[in-house]
Formats: C-alpha cells, sequence, structure tokens
C-alpha cells in the first residue's frame, strides 16, 4: 500500500478507503470518458488497476474528493486513466499532487512508457514530462463509440 499525507489531504493506494460511489457518480455523470458506466464496470477497473484515491481527511472525516488510476504491468508500460478531482475542490492544485505523486509510486519506477488520454489537461501532464505521441502512425486502437449507452 502506498500513502502520501500533505497537510489535510491524504493520496492512497489502499482500495478499503475508495468511496465507489463517489466514483461511480463522477465517472458516470460528469466525466466525458465514461458517461453512464456501470458501477459494475467500475469496480472491475479498480479491481484490476493500481487505484489511488484523494481524500479531504480533516476534523475526524475522510471524504473523497479525486481519484485516478494506472492500468501497468509494472515493468514497461502504464496506462494513467479516469483521472478526476471534484468540481468544488479545482484550482487548489490536487490534480498537479495527485500525478506527481502517482508518477512516484515505488511500483511505477523504470517503466519505459507512459500513456494516457485527454482531451483538454495537455498543460497539467506536461508539466510532469508527457507529450504528443512522437509516432502516432505507430499505435493503433479499437474504439467503442457510447459503450455504456444502451
Amino acid at each position: 500500500m502506498f500513502e502520501i499525507r500533505e497537510h489535510n489531504i491524504l493520496i492512497s493506494t489502499d482500495k478499503s478507503k475508495l468511496q465507489i460511489n463517489v466514483i461511480h457518480h463522477y465517472l458516470s455523470n460528469y466525466s466525458y470518458w465514461a458517461v453512464g458506466i456501470p458501477i459494475q464496470t467500475v469496480q472491475k477497473s479498480i479491481d484490476n488497476s493500481i487505484a489511488f484515491g484523494v481524500y479531504l481527511d480533516k476534523d475526524d472525516t475522510v471524504k473523497q474528493i479525486g481519484f485516478c488510476r494506472v492500468v501497468s504491468d509494472l515493468a514497461t508500460y502504464a496506462y494513467l486513466a479516469d483521472v478526476f478531482i471534484l468540481e468544488d475542490f479545482r484550482g487548489k492544485g490536487l490534480s498537479k499532487l495527485l500525478v506527481e505523486k502517482v508518477l512516484k509510486h515505488p511500483d511505477l519506477q523504470g517503466l519505459r512508457r507512459w500513456v494516457l488520454a485527454t482531451k483538454d489537461a495537455h498543460g497539467l501532464y506536461a508539466q510532469y514530462g508527457f507529450t504528443a505521441l512522437d509516432q502516432p502512425e505507430n499505435f493503433m486502437q479499437i474504439k467503442v463509440e457510447n459503450p455504456y449507452q444502451v
């Protein structure tokens, strides 16, 4: 388990602390990449990833205010996914803190490639060394449009 505290913020990979309803509500309703995602799919994605919860730990109350997960073989490759900070807590540097701590996780050192997909946070990730694909023609995908729409 990996935990970092800075002031009243806790970042932890302890899956027992995750508030699945908070994560599901955000992803299903407010993300542009997972609208309508079933809670069972969110749980399965967490079960098969390194999940990072961001918590406000204040006055004997722990409230989840952010999340991300990393899909990795822990040797060569990592995909950063589902990164969010709840709206009321944005603008306080928490996304930066989260990305910084994820990249320092001891099990994720020495990888040859990190990737992510973002529509609107290029500036955030560029601060940590992420760049556009240098050879996008080498990458392929299977993309299912609106996978969670019935």
